[in-house]
């Protein structure tokens, strides 16, 4: 019954998530595990008993769809795996103070059941007191809803810092639902006067490049010499191929994603900007900007008074201003932008300090991992002849620095770079910024026609987004590895650990102490639970240093020999003790090598692959798997067992992860360290090419 309530709940939970909030979802999530604990614990028979689990499986949905979802959403990139797997570590810790709790019980006369199920009511009071006076809203969330006061807040508490402008900009870049996005390579230096003899009069090849804070601008060249990266993110922009061609069978968006974790080791490291780690003088700030009225909801928004009350006097303008552009910036202005944009862009959010007392960047502005936004403007020509501008997102990753100082003759693709001065070479995902807006271009007015967040948040999430090249890919990739997760026999062995240690004989190694075969398979499944807990604590080292698919393929292959050792010792007569230490043996390397990797892991990877607009819709649709695979396996291993045998059961979970570890290797990409939003853009990029490839 609980099953059949987080499911019935799952199909709700994203989609309504998406509608009223992250928070508001996990506080009704603590309500209902409080009330099916006291309906459980007060019921007068089984009728009531069967209701209060239904109630109870509703708090679970919730939870176990949600949890990774807000963590994922407020994490800091180079912790998000470590936060995420929390949930994993704290279920075990439960299940096993669970079985310790259980295995009391089993030793007295007359046990009784409305304890063992009314004691529920303890923890779920911890959960509603963390929810009410402790979580905040998501601030991806807030930002999708327009509500840019309250994110900021959020960002600023959940951060520890008050400059948080690159994360605000990177969440309102994050509402865009896939796009056609390219790759390309620049060779970037510091923002130059017009006059300084390094910059040619007409070159047209020199691009500015715009940073979320005012005055924050870099001068920028297409890189055309041999690649300084040797990455796949080179190769794809000027072979228009990301395939291993050793392994033609990989998917594109793994390579990709690959290539920056193998060729770029910065990514994953820090949430501070190493775009231009030591390079202070590249910043240009600016003297004090003119204050523009962009994004100032108290004016354009007046009737939303819960924010405009809320963010009265200059603070308020700092959270509401655009991190991005100018609602209403024509053609002439953006083409002025684009040669004086750091003196007096409209770009301006709020004057920062850029550079500290030794004269190096402030690490304020990178969006995590190595990442760094931008913007630069772009033309072209319409179809009346005319030249129509816009601009253009950029998400920038460090490649090979050039020389700080002084020639850069000995380096390779050097001759791009100019002469002389401090420059880096960098890859870049250019795409349209997510507020760019089909709907007003269509109306042929000129300049970047941008929206607020709240008016595009109107709209909501829409089905026809699911179709989307790399939200489908994602969807693919999420579905496919709930699907063999649970094919795989985890949560029916978890369920039913007791009663398979017990048809093991594992009461044989305990007969000294005088248990019953009941009480002795209890006594086992608590150890197997307790050994579990330095598993994940291990496991939550690794993941943001090795990465999700590094453990995952690891842990695959263990798994599957411990099924083949259960299936042999089960097919084999190897005498009872034997056989008995083997199984149990094999069942505790299985549970602890499945809570290293597939146990949190899919989870995680759905919390991270898909878009903000769509990520609760998503998320739904990957939980939903998750639990039909959940009711197929926990009410098919009972009569499995009776009627294949243990040997049967593991030998079909042992097939299963033979080819989840072949869809892990071919199709699972690496997201460890990467910003949400560089991930669906990666996701977008490799299904473009695997598209040209098809």
């Amino acid at each position: 019954m609980s099953l059949i309530g987080a499911t019935i709940i799952t199909t709700f939970s994203g989609p309504v998530s998406d509608w009223i909030g992250r928070r508001p979802m996990l506080i009704l999530s603590s309500v209902l595990y409080f009330c099916s604990s006291l309906i459980m614990l007060w019921s007068p028979n089984v009728y009531v008993l069967l209701l209060a689990r239904l109630v109870d499986g509703f708090g679970i949905g919730l939870a176990v769809t949600l949890v990774p979802l807000y963590i994922s959403e407020t994490a800091p990139p180079e912790i998000r795996g470590l936060l995420n797997t929390l949930p994993q570590f704290s279920g075990s810790g439960g299940m096993f103070l669970s079985y310790c709790m259980v295995f009391g019980m089993s030793l007295l006369p007359s046990p009784d059941w409305r304890i063992m199920l009314g004691v529920l009511a303890i923890p779920s009071l911890f959960f509603f007191g963390l929810t009410i006076f402790y979580l905040p809203e998501s601030p991806r969330w807030l930002v999708s809803k327009g509500r840019m006061a309250e994110a900021k807040k959020v960002l600023q508490k959940l951060r520890g810092i008050d400059d948080v402008s690159g994360e605000m900009a990177l969440l309102v870049e994050g509402l865009a639902v896939g796009g056609d996005t390219s790759i390309e390579e620049y060779i970037i230096g510091p923002a130059t006067d017009p006059t300084d003899d390094h910059v040619a009069d007409g070159d047209k090849e020199q691009i500015t490049l715009y940073g979320p804070e005012a005055g924050q601008s870099w001068i920028a060249r297409p890189s055309k010499g041999p690649s300084m990266l040797g990455s796949v993110l080179s190769l794809a922009s000027r072979h228009g191929s990301m395939v291993n061609p050793s392994v033609p069978l990989v998917d594109p968006i793994v390579t990709l994603f690959g290539s920056v974790h193998e060729n770029m080791p910065q990514a994953g490291g820090s949430m501070r900007s190493t775009l231009f780690p030591n390079f202070g003088s590249m910043f240009s700030v600016t003297d004090q900007h003119t204050k523009n009225e962009q994004w100032d909801e108290e004016n354009v928004h007046r009737d939303d008074e819960e924010y405009a009350s809320d963010g009265a006097g200059g603070d308020y303008e700092d959270n509401v201003h655009s991190p991005l552009l100018s609602r209403q910036t024509t053609s002439a202005e953006g083409k002025d932008i684009a040669h004086h944009g750091h003196r007096g862009s409209s770009l301006s959010m709020r004057r920062p300090s850029l550079l500290g007392e030794g004269g190096e960047g402030v690490n304020s502005t990178g969006i995590g991992g190595g990442w760094q936004l931008a913007w630069k403007w772009s033309e072209r020509e319409g179809e009346d002849g005319k030249k129509e501008g816009g601009f253009k997102r950029i998400y920038l990753h460090e490649g090979v620095p050039g020389s700080r100082r002084g020639s850069i003759v000995s380096l390779p693709g050097g001759g791009d770079a100019p002469e002389g001065g401090e420059f880096i070479h960098a890859a870049a995902l250019v795409s349209q910024p997510a507020l760019y807006s089909k709907d007003l271009t269509e109306r042929h007015m000129s300049g970047p026609a941008m929206i607020h967040p709240s008016e595009a948040a109107a709209k909501g999430p829409s089905w026809k987004d699911l179709f989307e090249p790399g939200v489908r890919r994602a969807l693919l990739v999420g579905v496919g590895i709930q699907i063999l997760q649970q094919f795989a026999g985890i949560n029916g062995v978890l369920y039913y650990t007791p009663q398979i240690l017990e048809q093991a004989g594992v009461a044989v190694l305990l007969s000294n102490l005088g248990l019953s075969s009941a009480s002795a398979s209890i006594l086992i499944s608590s150890l197997t639970t307790l050994l579990m807990l330095p598993s994940i604590g291990l496991a939550m080292r690794l993941m943001d240093l090795s990465g999700r698919r590094f453990l995952l393929l690891g842990t695959i292959p263990i798994l599957i020999a411990s099924l083949v050792v259960l299936v042999v010792s089960n097919v084999v007569d190897l005498g009872t003790v034997p056989h008995a230490a083997l199984s149990t043996v094999s069942v505790i390397i299985y549970f602890c090598c499945f809570v290293m990797g597939f146990g949190p892991i899919p989870n995680i990877l759905c919390a991270e692959i898909f878009p903000t607009r769509v990520r609760g819709l998503c998320i739904a649709i990957c939980a939903l798997t998750f639990w039909i695979g959940d009711i197929i396996v926990t009410y098919s291993l009972p009569v499995m067992l009776n009627a294949i045998g243990l040997a049967g059961v593991f030998g079909i979970y042992a097939v299963v992860c033979l080819i989840s570890f072949v869809f892990v290797f071919l199709k699972v990409p690496e997201t460890k360290g990467m910003p949400l939003e560089v991930i669906t853009e990666f996701f977008s990029v490799g299904a473009k090419q695997a598209a040209a490839k098809a």
